[in-house]
């Protein structure tokens, strides 16, 4: 089972040696991480994508929230989301194939963002399974691909936000009205369970 934990920690020296240290201890391999600044002054957004079964994955939330520097953390794997990842491909580029390239950057809606005289780079963003559609379809193809740069996943709740993540922001959470059952708040209640 995916799990994609959003964490907000603050911007000091150490935080992403913390995070990498615990994944060790718990023997879980990272898929995916992406850590960038967020919308809150001093803080950044992490994003990790990690594959473990769903009590494992309630023991790994609680596990991040524990760590030093870590102001809150979601697991919205099974929440409404949108996910893009972002791609760079450098590919050998002839007279006879750049025609045909551009044909295929078209049709996947990626865009050429460098022409070199025997390469051109392709940036594409999207859903994981679009990126691989291109890049096999490059492999498969006369084309050689020199080189690829993959941003990782990049997560974002669908909607309003959740009271975890107001309070992560610093807002009230009188701000959003809070239902009972509304299912968000089950996956926040799903947090606070310490690990065995």
């Amino acid at each position: 089972m995916l799990h994609t934990f959003v964490a907000y920690v603050e911007d000091l020296p150490g935080v992403l040696t913390r995070v990498a240290s615990l994944f060790r201890r718990l023997n879980i391999n990272i898929n995916s991480l992406t850590v960038g600044r967020s919308e809150r002054p001093g803080l950044s957004r992490l994003t990790l994508v990690c594959e473990a079964s769903a009590e494992a994955g309630h023991r790994i939330q609680a596990s991040l929230f524990k760590l030093e520097n870590v102001v809150d953390v979601d697991d919205i794997a099974q929440a409404p989301s949108v996910t893009r990842e972002l791609a760079l491909i450098k590919v050998a580029a002839t007279p006879q194939n750049r025609s045909q390239i551009f044909e295929l950057v078209e049709v996947f809606r990626a865009r050429i963002v460098d022409l070199a005289p025997e390469s051109l780079m392709i940036e594409m963003t999207g859903v994981e399974s679009k990126i691989e559609g291109l890049i096999q379809v490059l492999n498969e193809g006369e084309e050689r691909i020199l080189e690829i740069c993959r941003s990782g996943k990049m997560t974002m709740r669908r909607g309003h936000h959740t009271s975890r993540v107001l309070r992560a922001m610093g807002a009230g959470a009188a701000e959003r009205p809070v239902s009972e059952d509304d299912p968000a708040n089950a996956v926040e209640e799903s947090a606070d369970i310490e690990p065995a």
